[in-house]
């Protein structure tokens, strides 16, 4: 059924964003996935971020009091590393499929180099949103979901970024002239 809407709407801008968002879910569903198990392995890691890291994730900001996540007022890799690999590996997944499925595109290293450096970049602030969210959601009724609430904005933001990249720079059609 797929590979018949696939043919029939081929050239249709609707279909393609159609079938982004259908990368896209299940881009989110490996980073709901990751950003919930990883955590299970990374918690222990106690080693504070760099300084040239750490100002981006202010302790007092993410936490009320206390937190296992903190050692000598820094925050840990262990508490960065599950958003941050969560992210990463989801839109390298994200990448492939969207080039292969959506947009029917080739391999580039340029459009690869533009995307890491785009993404090392969206995902330092998607890290730093999830760590703000699930903060935030960590005070309420709801912390049980913090870490699912915190990649569903994160992967929202990241949508809104990545479409129009991948649409109109990295994937654009070749126009014959």
């Amino acid at each position: 059924m797929f590979k018949k809407l696939d043919e029939k709407y081929k050239d249709s801008n609707i279909w393609q964003f159609i079938k982004f968002n259908l990368v896209s879910t299940s881009t989110f569903l490996v980073q709901l996935f990751l950003a919930n198990v990883l955590p299970l392995f990374l918690n222990n890691i106690k080693t504070p971020l760099p300084p040239s890291l750490s100002w981006i994730f202010d302790p007092k900001a993410l936490f009320d009091g206390p937190s296992p996540y903190v050692v000598n007022g820094v925050v840990t890799w262990g508490y960065v590393l599950p958003f941050f690999l969560s992210n990463f590996l989801g839109n390298v997944y994200g990448y492939f499929a969207n080039m292969r499925f959506t947009f029917k595109s080739s391999y580039s290293k340029k459009s690869l180099i533009i995307y890491f450096v785009v993404l090392f970049n969206l995902i330092l602030i998607s890290t730093w949103l999830q760590g703000k969210v699930a903060a935030a959601v960590m005070k309420t009724s709801f912390a049980w979901l913090a870490r699912s609430i915190a990649a569903w904005v994160s992967g929202t933001f990241q949508f809104l970024v990545i479409y129009p990249l991948e649409k109109f720079v990295l994937f654009r059609e070749k126009k014959d002239v």
